[in-house]
């Protein structure tokens, strides 16, 4: 995404400008793939980047639809190349007059489509010239910051087949901000090479590169990473259980004075609610005010006991029944509790426990 959301400020907008006039003042053939930050829910609407399309400036190309790239659309680089921007949902059920169904009967719908236009595209393209399929999306398999892996079904997700076809040389990816190569060792690179600067927390310990890619025919094709220092992002959590942890844990948990300029901060702090009032906020700004920015996340934990209904003990009780006065005592969400209990039963099934039924009629057995 050239932003993070799809109504960027102006001040953005001119900093985004600049660097591409540079690059199209400088005759670099640059290639812009919009995407799903990038773009507007409505399709009447205009997507952040629509200015690049409308003004045709030279040496910038803005695709926003599925589109074959062969040299003569390219500034005559000796390149083809495939490119898919996002696709949204709402999109391709307006397109395809489907009504408000399942999204993952949608999203599969979506990826038979785009799969059957790469096949057709690649019968299309010259086998003298090297092949690049740029994409913004997900791809089966690929790991999201967290190691959370890519699954298929509950979003719009590329198939591994598809990337791996040995009629492309290359594969340049976005969406996932997380560096990786989906194919290390295979027929091509097929490359995340990740958000070039840390967005949030989560992204706290990843490291930050970009890439250069030499683009070869028959295998040939060879990646080059190169390290970006980005803006640092500190987060620390600390529990407090007696009010000489105030004192004494608390200020330690920030860096020395001198090693937070310019970073972001983030400093979770639990504590018994008894003792709200021994938390000293402003000290811990003065602490960290060289730093770019600080997120200070009070946790006072609010003593709760859990109690059983009249004449029951604990031992009548099932699992679940438990569970249910636990999600009570933790003033959780009712459909949020009820959704975990109903998991909680099949899991308890699935392990080879009895159901929560067969325990209660044993029960009254």
């Amino acid at each position: 995404d050239a932003y993070k959301d799809r109504t960027p400020v102006p001040t953005f907008q001119r900093e985004w400008g600049r660097r591409m006039m540079r690059l199209s003042q400088a005759r670099i053939p640059t290639l812009l793939l919009v995407g799903n930050h990038d773009l507007s829910p409505s399709a009447a609407r205009a997507h952040a980047l629509q200015e690049y399309e409308t003004l045709s400036i030279p040496y910038i190309q803005c695709v926003s639809r599925p589109r074959l790239l062969v040299p003569e659309t390219l500034f005559n680089v000796p390149v083809q190349v495939l490119a898919l921007p996002w696709v949204s949902r709402s999109s391709l059920m307006a397109a395809l007059n489907l009504s408000a169904e399942d999204p993952r009967d949608v999203y599969a719908q979506l990826e038979e489509r785009l799969g059957a236009l790469v096949q057709i595209w690649l019968e299309q393209v010259d086998p003298s010239l090297p092949v690049v399929l740029t994409a913004h999306g997900s791809v089966e398999g690929a790991v999201y910051g967290g190691e959370r892996t890519v699954m298929l079904g509950a979003d719009l997700v590329l198939q591994r087949s598809l990337v791996r076809d040995e009629r492309l040389d290359y594969v340049a990816l976005g969406h996932i901000h997380k560096p990786q190569n989906l194919d290390e060792g295979g027929h091509h690179p097929i490359i995340y090479p990740g958000s070039i600067e840390r967005v949030d927390f989560g992204e706290a310990a990843d490291e930050k590169f970009f890439v250069i890619a030499d683009v070869k025919k028959n295998g040939q094709t060879s990646v080059d990473w190169r390290k970006l220092k980005g803006r640092r992002f500190i987060d620390r959590m600390v529990r407090l259980e007696n009010p000489a942890d105030f004192a004494e844990k608390l200020p330690a948990l920030l860096p020395a004075c001198g090693s937070l300029e310019g970073a972001m901060v983030r400093l979770v702090v639990e504590y018994p609610y008894a003792y709200e009032n021994l938390l000293d906020e402003t000290l811990l700004r003065k602490q960290a005010e060289e730093s770019f920015e600080f997120h200070l996340v009070r946790r006072p934990i609010h003593e709760t006991r859990i109690r059983i209904p009249q004449n029951q003990t604990i031992s009548s009780l099932t699992p679940i029944d438990l569970l249910g006065i636990y999600w009570k005592t933790v003033n959780a969400d009712e459909n949020e509790s009820q959704a975990i209990q109903s998991l909680a039963a099949e899991i308890i099934r699935a392990a080879g426990g009895d159901s929560p039924v067969e325990m209660a009629s044993e029960r009254e057995a």
